[in-house]
Parts: structure tokens; C-alpha cells; sequence
């Protein structure tokens, strides 16, 4: 078996992504990792290229900055990245995704396990998604609580916005794989940086989803999402990680979108009917 690794980044030094963090954490189970560097305006690809290790290759492209629909640019740009990719797994780690040095073993195993089975097209691992700092993360059916992350590499596939794949089993239409879960945590990191970082990232990025530019403040939030976490965080990510004691704690005084209220609606139902409303992009396999 061979296993392939891949992301793409631009501007991750200035845009406060760990990234460094996000690749070292997969290299020990992994044969190669595909680094697709767009052109940036920090030293994203001097830090990359001083990584002492073989098995991290690194591609150049350039982004679209004319493409402006609904993450398209992201889409192409993480499947240059996976279209360099020779194993027959192919694992996408997002440049704030970092995974936690007791689950390599399982994520390893996993992919060997299914190696044989065509029938099993991707894996899917749960996330945390951190927030405003280390000891918070949230739980709601609007922000995604699992997701495809290891794709079988001999499929046609694609990525319409990065997110999630679609298979192509005719030229003409896509469908989400056919998956298994694994049962280990990735570690969403994107909502610990700065906001100062969170507001340059909005400011550099939200041209490529259509959307207008807008001040991001940590503190307006539904306080009722924010969970304190208790375990550990991966070795690697440690020093990377803005120390904080306690929970995040939002304005008190924020009032609710109407978004969030039928969120709040959902959870209701997911607590009394052991349910998960949240969003997925792949099939689970029986």
C-alpha cells in the first residue's frame, strides 16, 4: 500500500495558518506528501522548502483571481494538489487540520483494512472545531461534525469548493462516496488564530467565494455551542497553540440570528433523539 498526502496553502505565514503543524502531523504514516504552494506575499514557500524530507514534494500553481464562484478556486487548487498524487490512498489534510499522534496508528491500519474493499471509496474522520481558543471548540449541526478526508486515488473524482469530493461515475454527474468511519478526531485549528489573522484571511480569501467582506469578531456567537475541551492536543500543534485559560467566553449580550435559532431548534432533537442534523458530504457504508 501507498500513501499519498496532499494540501494546498497561499499566504500561510501571514494568514496565521499552521501549516507546518497540519503536514508534520501526517508525515510518520504517510509515503509522500503534495504541497501545492500558490504564489504569496510572505515566506510560506522558503518555510516549506526547509523541511528536511523526502517524502514532502512541492508543486507551484497560480490562483484565478478572475474565478470568484462559490470556492471554485479552491476546488481546482486542492485537486492539482490530489491529481500529483501516486498512492492508492490519497489524504487530504487541510493547512489548519492537524491529527493527534494517538490516532495515526488507527488512521494507518484503517486504510490498509479497506485497501481491498472497492466498495469503500473514502474514509471519514470526526472534526473538532476550535474556537477563540484552546480549551473551546463548537458542537452544532451548522458547523460540520464529520467529513471525508481519504479518498480511494484510482476514482474519478472532484472537488467542487475543497470541501468534500463528488465521484464521477458518468462524465455528466457526481455523487458523494461511499464511505466508512474510522473513528479518530481531526483538529480544526482555523478559528484559533488572531482575529486580526481571521480578518487578513477574509480579506485575501472572500473574493474567491462571491462574497462581500466582513468584520469577523470572535465574540458574536451563540454561547450555548461552545464546549470546553478536556483531552490533549497533538505534541506538535502545542507550541503553535495561543494559551488561554478557561472557556471562550462571547459578548452575553449577542442576539441570535435566525440561523442559529433553528440550530438551537436542531439540537434540541439531536439530544432527544440521539440524532445528527449536521451536513454530510459522503455515504455511509453498512
Amino acid at each position: 500500500m501507498k500513501v499519498s498526502a496532499f494540501t494546498f496553502i497561499k499566504n500561510g505565514q501571514i494568514l496565521g495558518y499552521p501549516f507546518l503543524e497540519s503536514i508534520l502531523s501526517v508525515l510518520p504514516i504517510v509515503d509522500e506528501f503534495v504541497v501545492n504552494v500558490g504564489e504569496s506575499e510572505d515566506d510560506t514557500l522558503e518555510i516549506l522548502t526547509k523541511i528536511d524530507n523526502k517524502k514532502i514534494r512541492i508543486i507551484s500553481s497560480t490562483w484565478n483571481s478572475n474565478m470568484s464562484d462559490r470556492g471554485y478556486v479552491y476546488g481546482q487548487q486542492k485537486m492539482i494538489a490530489q491529481f500529483n498524487c501516486s498512492g492508492d490512498w490519497a489524504f487530504y489534510v487541510e493547512a489548519d487540520e492537524v491529527y493527534h499522534e494517538k490516532d495515526l496508528d488507527i488512521i494507518k491500519n484503517s486504510m490498509e483494512l479497506y485497501l481491498n474493499d472497492e466498495k469503500v471509496e473514502a474514509l471519514v474522520v470526526n472534526f473538532k472545531h476550535f474556537y477563540g481558543n484552546n480549551n473551546s471548540y463548537l458542537n452544532s449541526p451548522g458547523w460540520y461534525r464529520s467529513e471525508a478526508r481519504i479518498i480511494r486515488n484510482t476514482l474519478r473524482t472532484y472537488s467542487p469548493d475543497a470541501l468534500f469530493w463528488l465521484i464521477l461515475d458518468s462524465n455528466k454527474k457526481g455523487r458523494y462516496p461511499n464511505a466508512k468511519k474510522i473513528g479518530v478526531t481531526c483538529y480544526h485549528y482555523g478559528w484559533v488564530r488572531t482575529e486580526r489573522q481571521m480578518n487578513l484571511k477574509s480579506s485575501k480569501v472572500q473574493k474567491y467565494w462571491g462574497k462581500e467582506v466582513a468584520n469577523i469578531d470572535y465574540s458574536q456567537i451563540d454561547s450555548s455551542i461552545i464546549k470546553e475541551f478536556k483531552e490533549s492536543h497533538p505534541k506538535v500543534v502545542n507550541s503553535w497553540l495561543p494559551k488561554k485559560d478557561g472557556l471562550y467566553l462571547p459578548d452575553p449580550n449577542y442576539k441570535l440570528t435566525l440561523k442559529q435559532k433553528k440550530h438551537r431548534l436542531m439540537i434540541f432533537f439531536e439530544n432527544l433523539f440521539g440524532l445528527d442534523f449536521s451536513k454530510k458530504h459522503f455515504k455511509i457504508l453498512k
